[in-house]
């Protein structure tokens, strides 16, 4: 057979086969998916989520993803109440202890790991168990990461020396005034996103908790089975006082003091975190006896707080079921979620 021949019939098969790859595509784009189903469990700071979650995927075959943010961060164990290293041999779990104190990790940065790890699990057909209490994580993984305009470093610049002049307080409160609703999300603590947030009002004219949600494209290829675990607010306020108690007896201080050393402070985000941030504070006082009652206390009132500011997020999160812990044994509230989950 000719040579040019055969050449011109490889060709042919060539363009048929191609033709045929992208049909194949095309047909797999319109045809309907299936999703996959996730079940999340968010609650407060201090409710019980981290023991439910183990003892739920112990009885399904599931595997848990860590929704805390700072949970990522190597050492920072007792002030995140991270689980102890027997519970994550026994129950795999993820987005735990991977990164360095010094090193960044946002929002984007969990949306993307934490999808990655739901598929990872699917793939072994276990369940994702998404388990925290970072509402602005949770929120981003089921609707995609918030957009905005990119940074302008004159602005921002101009935003952070202002901040380093007048103060934090200063900033969050022209933050509340312009979006109050926003705001309420955050503490006077959190720099990064409140002079963010300011330079996204200036850059747009438009309100954060307007505009931050606004542009994404929904994911569509994970089905969440949502859930919000809460106490009674007396009950739950006195597990967070003894908790914080016991985070101190457990060497909280002796922990941020190593951290410290391994650049806990260059990480503005971490050097913020209940608990190291009231730390950080008393190690830089005299250390007195009224040093350490008044650093105690503001510890015990910021988890509070932030209980507190975990509940208004999630109440207002159609996709969540809630559930009080104290109100069914936990054998009941498990097979109640596991009804839901297979029935839909």
């Amino acid at each position: 057979m000719p040579v040019g021949l055969t050449l011109e019939k490889d060709e042919i098969q060539r363009i048929f086969s191609g033709l045929a790859i992208e049909a194949h595509k095309r047909l797999s784009n319109s045809m309907p998916k299936q999703k996959k189903k996730v079940i999340v469990l968010a609650g407060p700071t201090g409710c019980g989520k981290s023991d439910f979650a183990m003892r739920l995927a112990e009885k399904v075959g599931g595997e848990i993803i860590s929704a805390d943010s700072m949970q990522v961060y190597k050492g920072m164990d007792i002030g995140t109440a991270k689980p102890p290293m027997e519970d994550r041999l026994h129950i795999p779990h993820h987005l735990i202890d991977i990164r360095n104190v010094k090193d960044p990790f946002n929002v984007v940065d969990f949306y993307y790991e934490a999808r990655h790890c739901c598929q990872l699990i699917l793939a072994r057909d276990n369940i994702p168990i998404i388990v925290g209490g970072a509402g602005f994580y949770i929120h981003s993984l089921m609707y995609g990461p918030p957009s905005g305009p990119p940074s302008i470093p004159e602005l921002r610049k101009s935003l952070e020396d202002e901040m380093e002049n007048f103060g934090a307080e200063a900033l969050y409160d022209r933050l509340s005034k312009l979006d109050p609703q926003y705001a309420s999300t955050i503490t006077k603590n959190d720099k990064q996103k409140i002079v963010r947030a300011l330079e996204i009002i200036t850059l747009t004219g438009k309100l954060v908790s307007k505009l931050s949600w606004k542009g994404r494209q929904k994911p569509l290829n994970y089905d969440f089975h949502c859930w919000f675990l809460d106490r009674p607010r007396p009950h739950l306020y006195e597990r967070i006082e003894k908790r914080c108690d016991k985070m101190l007896e457990s060497g909280l201080i002796e922990e941020v003091i190593y951290l410290e050393k391994d650049g806990l402070r260059s990480n503005s985000s971490a050097a913020q975190a209940i608990g190291y941030r009231q730390s950080l504070e008393y190690l830089d006082s005299a250390k007195t006896e009224a040093d350490f009652l008044n650093f105690v206390q503001k510890f015990k009132q910021a988890s509070r707080n932030y209980a507190k500011r975990q509940a208004t997020w999630f109440n207002k999160e159609p996709l969540f079921n809630k559930i009080d812990l104290e109100l069914h044994d936990y054998e009941v509230i498990m097979d109640k979620i596991m009804q839901e989950y297979e029935a839909t």
